[in-house]
């Protein structure tokens, strides 16, 4: 049986996601809700040092907000998220539409759990994402779809 790149793609997507779910879910049986997001958000300060550095040498980036947007925008693409993106200035807007993690969070009868996961989480990963392309690129998260509303803000600035 041959997989096409594709088939391959969405193979190693859902082993990357259940890998993600079932590690905190084992974490929180054995020490605790708390616990388990406390070593998530450490894991989240890690992932997208890993993720940013392949990028920029992937596609010959190096820093400021013009490459976090390029490499930030690669990365949601695949991760499965739906997202428009603004720069004006010093500042990128990313309004994210649909975010494929709620939707597991969801999906696994857990919605109630998103808002706590998705506000230390996006906070931890965002801000590294920031600091990865300029440590006067700050991160601030605006509304988010796991407090109920209806996308993700999320806001690049240069404070250079």
């Amino acid at each position: 049986m041959r997989l096409t790149n594709k088939e391959i793609s969405e193979y190693l997507h859902r082993c990357y996601t259940a890998a993600d779910g079932l590690w905190f879910v084992k974490v929180e049986e054995r020490y605790g809700f708390d616990s388990a997001l406390d070593v998530d958000s450490e894991v989240w300060k890690i992932m997208p040092r890993i993720q940013s550095r392949f990028l920029k040498t992937k596609l010959g980036l190096d820093r400021g907000l013009d490459a976090l947007l390029e490499c930030l925008s690669v990365k949601l693409k695949l991760g499965g998220f739906e997202f428009k993106t603004e720069k004006s200035g010093k500042r990128i807007k990313i309004t994210i539409g649909n975010c494929p993690w709620h939707n597991i969070m969801v999906n696994s009868n857990r919605a109630t759990l998103s808002e706590k996961i998705g506000s230390s989480i996006c906070n931890t990963e965002y801000s590294v994402w920031a600091n990865e392309f300029g440590e006067h690129i700050k991160f601030k998260l605006g509304d988010q779809i796991c407090k109920g509303s209806r996308s993700c803000i999320l806001i690049f600035e240069n404070e250079d």
